[in-house]
């Protein structure tokens, strides 16, 4: 996550103890990736009461056997509170579809993981907002990917915009801490300006604009994801508005989510616009460290597998029935799990000749095994030039040595 309130505009943000660890005394570096401790998305449930086409569970309305019991969730709860994960996210499908959502949420509460949902919200009636605030829940991600109809294309469903809509109200009525979500593409990047409109009138804490990752649904509509230059104006219009909420003293958290170019991209345009926070910005992205995907970000699937996130479901590292989560995650003898955790001499073009790597790490592996079959090759999505990274500057080098 790319945090545009706090690094842009220098805004305290509840996320910045996790995003922003203090590095290992004498260095600039992050601490020892077996030392960190991952927030953890639990796809909780496949099933789920829309059919959004950029789902990259490919879920649907119905049973799906072979999914966690309670029994075995709550130990997986309690194995991850020992292993000291920081967050855990209820995903799905939706989540909410889950009947026993609540008391796994406050277990995990109890155990002192702050807890989260990410949910598409059309469940949350004046009732259900309750018991998720009773459930010690400390923040609801809802989704919305467009206004009315565009919205409701996007999930599948008539009245979803409307149904969430009344999510957000529900959510803000109660107390709840509440958020947008949305997965830009070409369907709905046009409602950007309508979006944060509607972020301001509805009195939401929080908004998370996601790039597409090409996985489950979001492959088959990988047609559909921005341009770079698309992009580009994307991401300048979402700093443009989180700055002027800012300005105007509204307490809005902004984030970009899913593609870390974003980080030097803002930081570039600091320096172009002699901002006094421009090296700040940048130390802070150095502490982030980027892609985390293996090392501070984890999913377990609704059956218990392990993945290096939410979008890598077709590998799994094993399954919390048979191993501790801890003992997975840290098990270094997994090839890939190694390559995650110390990927920067295995990452090829772009990627590994980039300037940026240390706040970037590479970005979306997945994404680059999706396009180019390679987990190891750059990432399709990175919008930077060869002249923003670096490249241009080295070939020129490489070339001034070879002629001495």
């Amino acid at each position: 996550m790319i945090g545009i309130t706090k690094l842009y505009c220098g805004a305290e943000t509840p996320g910045d103890p996790l995003r922003y660890a203090q590095p290992d005394p004498g260095t600039r570096h992050p601490r020892s990736v077996l030392d960190r401790r991952p927030i953890v998305v639990w796809n909780s449930t496949l099933r789920c009461n829309l059919n959004c086409v950029h789902c990259y569970a490919d879920s649907e309305n119905k049973g799906y056997p072979n999914e966690l019991s309670t029994s075995e969730a709550q130990q997986m709860i309690r194995d991850l509170a020992e292993f000291g994960v920081p967050v855990l996210l209820f995903s799905g499908g939706e989540p909410l579809m889950r009947e026993d959502v609540y008391e796994n949420a406050a277990l995990a509460s109890e155990l002192g993981i702050r807890t989260v949902i990410s949910t598409n919200g059309t469940l949350i009636t004046e009732k259900i907002a309750i018991r998720i605030k009773d459930a010690g829940v400390a923040y609801v991600g809802i989704s919305l990917d467009g206004i009315g109809e565009r919205n409701d294309c996007f999930r599948g469903k008539g009245g979803a915009f409307e149904d969430a809509v009344r999510a957000f109200e529900n959510c803000v009525a109660v107390g709840q801490r509440v958020g947008l979500r949305l997965t830009l593409t070409r369907r709905n990047y046009e409602d950007l300006e309508a979006i944060f409109d509607f972020i301001e009138q509805r009195r939401i804490n929080r908004a998370c604009f996601y790039h597409l990752v090409y996985s489950g649904r979001g492959s088959d509509i990988r047609k559909d994801d921005l341009t770079h230059e698309e992009t580009r104006k994307a991401v300048d219009l979402i700093i443009d508005r989180a700055a002027d909420f800012h300005r105007r003293g509204l307490d809005v958290d902004i984030l970009t989510v899913d593609n870390h170019c974003d980080g030097p991209y803002l930081y570039m345009r600091m320096l172009r616009e002699g901002s006094l926070r421009a090296e700040e910005a940048l130390e802070l992205l150095r502490r982030n460290g980027g892609n985390s995907s293996g090392v501070g970000i984890a999913a377990i699937d609704n059956e218990g597998n392990v993945h290096a996130d939410q979008f890598w479901r077709h590998y799994s590292f094993g399954n919390v029935r048979q191993r501790k989560f801890g003992e997975i995650w840290t098990d270094t003898s997994e090839p890939l799990m190694a390559g995650l955790k110390n990927r920067k001499p295995l990452l090829k073009g772009r990627c590994a000749n980039c300037k940026w790597l240390d706040i970037c790490n590479g970005n979306f592996r997945v994404r680059a095994e999706a396009v180019y079959g390679d987990v190891w090759a750059p990432d399709p999505a990175c919008y930077l030039t060869d002249e923003e990274i670096g490249i241009e500057d080295r070939l020129l080098d490489a070339h001034r040595r070879a002629n001495r």
